[in-house]
């Protein structure tokens, strides 16, 4: 369920990633645990997010072990694996407005700070990556 909020400069900001991504599906926690993620300007609960613990994280592990020893980027050349690197780039920039007023929700800094630097500096590292060596 999405919870809609503003941030500390008035961006809508809409928090739909509650749950835990495990095998590239949103899960619930297997206790069913949440806690509270707080908007550190007004002390304001945003909203509630699974609780991972051992068995989530167990789970998580072995999804990502299968991946890593059946799946294709194992086998795909590093030029396949540098263009999937640069989308994952280009979807952030292309949601950088969204990304940038829910780094600033959740830790309060200011929107531009979070837009010109933190998302900026996660694009700029993902296409570093994916350039070939």
């Amino acid at each position: 369920m999405a919870t809609l909020t503003l941030n500390a400069t008035g961006h809508e900001v809409r928090v739909s990633a509650t749950r835990i991504l495990i095998n590239n599906r949103w899960v619930d926690s297997a206790s069913g645990k949440t806690f509270p993620v707080v908007n550190p300007s007004t002390g304001e609960e945003i909203c509630q997010v699974a609780e991972a613990d051992s068995a989530d994280v167990d789970q998580a592990v072995r999804s990502a072990r299968a991946a890593f020893e059946q799946g294709a980027w194992r086998k795909m050349p590093a030029s396949g694996r540098g263009s999937l690197l640069n989308r994952l780039a280009d979807l952030i920039e292309q949601h950088s407005g969204e990304l940038a007023a829910l780094e600033s929700l959740d830790n309060g800094k200011p929107y531009s700070v979070a837009k010109a630097v933190d998302v900026a500096a996660t694009v700029a590292c993902y296409r570093y990556f994916a350039s070939p060596i």
